[in-house]
């Protein structure tokens, strides 16, 4: 569908893609700002640059520690969420050794079902849980899978497609009973719900700065102590000889400001997320043939999935866009492949109508104005497109399409 440039946004314009990333907050921003014009020395250099932007790298990493309930020791920066699912998985399956099996879920992020493929081409045996129809793991099934062979369970925190949050307290118990380490990829739940990687049982942990106000490109992946995992990057030594490269000091104190920030903030935010993201639920919900996609109690306080049978997301998302409001159909990383959502997939919603989804997310920073936008330009949106949709106008006459099943 080409975009109408001619025509003009009905509201302000909103941001409701705070998924795919997030505003960077003003107080993170004047934080970093010293770090590239000032004190821009070498983490590793012996004079007083190094030693200033070394100093300012250790308290950022008291401040990420803080947020998650860890030790500082156990903070390893990366460049992102991907890095940190990447160092997890190939690190600890790799010092387990080839022959060994890993536990995850169908739903997953592409950063840890995709190194999981690749990992099985190295000889690692990949065992699936799937979840039920609200996109939640049944924590029973899924440790039913391990065997003697598991050594790593990796089970996502939040989705971040759906924002359903898993069970990874109950299966990292059942884990450690088995000896089996766990990881969670728990960027999308950072900053919207309590975080404790003691509370939650985990030996591993990834986060993205991004997701909760901090600068794109930084990152970190939380290593309980005694846990070992093999570097995949090598070379100068940096982050304890776990991550090789010069360090990112403005990004990493970015991300420890953003981290101070949401642990001050997180139950204010929640709470104000979750009324507006309730608004929103309730307020698409009266457009005909509209549906939630996953649990509406067990989901992430910002985040509303929807989807309108019978037209397609992406040409929604072109639609809102041209009226002001920015949305996604679902993960960032894989918005621009036209295919079927693999999460809303594993929901089983049929193929047909998971191409009518709708992901829009919220932030700190989000207005009950903003909402409201929403909630106007929405309907005459999903209307406009459903009356050029010969699927939409079969449907109503109640024909038969085929591969569809009518209703």
């Amino acid at each position: 569908m080409q975009r109408r440039e001619s025509e003009v946004p009905l509201v302000k314009r909103v941001y409701l893609d705070n998924s795919a990333s997030t505003r960077v907050d003003p107080a993170v921003v004047e934080a970093m700002l010293p770090y590239f014009t000032e004190k821009y020395g070498n983490a590793s250099s012996l004079h007083v640059f190094g030693r200033e932007a070394g100093d300012a790298m250790e308290r950022a990493r008291a401040q990420v520690a803080r947020l998650i309930g860890a030790k500082p020791s156990e903070i390893v920066f990366t460049a992102g969420g991907t890095e940190s699912d990447n160092m997890a998985l190939r690190g600890a399956a790799r010092q387990k050794g080839s022959g060994c099996r890993i536990l995850t879920s169908n739903i997953e992020h592409p950063a840890v079902l995709e190194t999981c493929r690749d990992l099985e081409g190295e000889g690692f045996g990949i065992d699936i849980a799937a979840v039920e129809r609200d996109g939640v793991l049944d924590a029973r099934t899924a440790v039913g899978k391990l065997n003697g062979k598991t050594a790593l369970a990796s089970i996502m925190l939040a989705n971040n497609e759906i924002g359903t949050i898993q069970p990874v307290r109950e299966i990292a118990e059942e884990c450690g009973k088995k000896g089996v380490l766990v990881h969670t990829d728990a960027v999308q739940a950072i900053g919207k719900i309590p975080v404790d990687v003691k509370k939650l049982g985990v030996d591993l942990l990834s986060m993205a700065s991004h997701k909760f106000h901090g600068p794109k490109g930084v990152g970190a992946l939380f290593i309980r102590e005694g846990v070992r995992i093999r570097p995949i990057i090598t070379g100068g030594g940096h982050e304890r000889g776990l991550r090789s490269s010069t360090e990112n000091v403005p990004g990493i104190v970015g991300f420890g400001k953003a981290a101070e920030i949401a642990a001050a903030k997180l139950e204010d935010d929640a709470a104000r997320m979750k009324k507006y993201r309730d608004r929103l639920i309730d307020g698409l919900l009266t457009i005909e043939q509209a549906h939630l996609n996953g649990s509406r109690e067990k989901r992430l306080p910002n985040n509303a999935n929807l989807r309108f049978v019978g037209i397609e997301g992406e040409s929604l998302v072109i639609k809102l866009d041209d009226r002001g409001i920015a949305a996604s159909t679902g993960s960032a990383c894989s918005s621009k492949k036209l295919q079927a959502s693999h999460v809303l997939l594993a929901l089983g919603i049929p193929e047909w109508q998971t191409h009518g989804s709708l992901r829009l997310t919220l932030s700190r920073f989000t207005t009950g104005e903003e909402i409201e936008g929403a909630l106007r330009e929405t309907p005459p949106a999903v209307a406009g497109l459903r009356a050029m949709s010969p699927v939409w106008r079969k449907l109503k006459a109640g024909e038969r399409i085929e591969g569809v099943k009518n209703g």
